[in-house]
């Protein structure tokens, strides 16, 4: 797992990744916050958030080269906050995904960018 630090709140970064999404043309398929339900059932944790992201026009040939691919894809990012205050943003590298699910090479560029994607979020 990845884990890059972000200078912005965690409700800030979650803004700049859903507006760069937008304007890469990717999808947004779901936002989980994960505090927010928290909060619902009488407990308190640190901010936390879950983006689920893609494109089935790049997502889909991974998962019929590699059906078990389907488990970690569309693409997730965690964008939370430590208990020292510091917000970051982790996500699983396309080199781990490549190894558990055995993804040719000729696809991995397919998910290569998200390291730059969540790189300008916080940058």
């Amino acid at each position: 797992m990845v884990h890059l630090s972000s200078p912005y709140s965690v409700a800030e970064t979650v803004t700049r990744l859903e507006a760069l999404l937008q304007a890469q043309g990717l999808t947004e398929f779901c936002r989980i916050d994960h505090s927010g339900e928290a909060e619902k059932v009488g407990f308190t944790m640190q901010p936390t958030q879950v983006i689920i992201f893609g494109s089935p026009k790049g997502g889909t040939p991974l998962m019929i080269a590699s059906p078990t691919l389907a488990i970690d894809l569309p693409l997730k990012a965690l964008i939370w906050q430590d208990a020292g205050g510091k917000v970051r943003v982790s996500y699983n590298s396309p080199e781990y995904l490549k190894q558990r699910h055995h993804i040719p090479d000729d696809l991995l560029k397919n998910i290569a960018g998200i390291g730059p994607l969540l790189q300008k979020v916080v940058g």
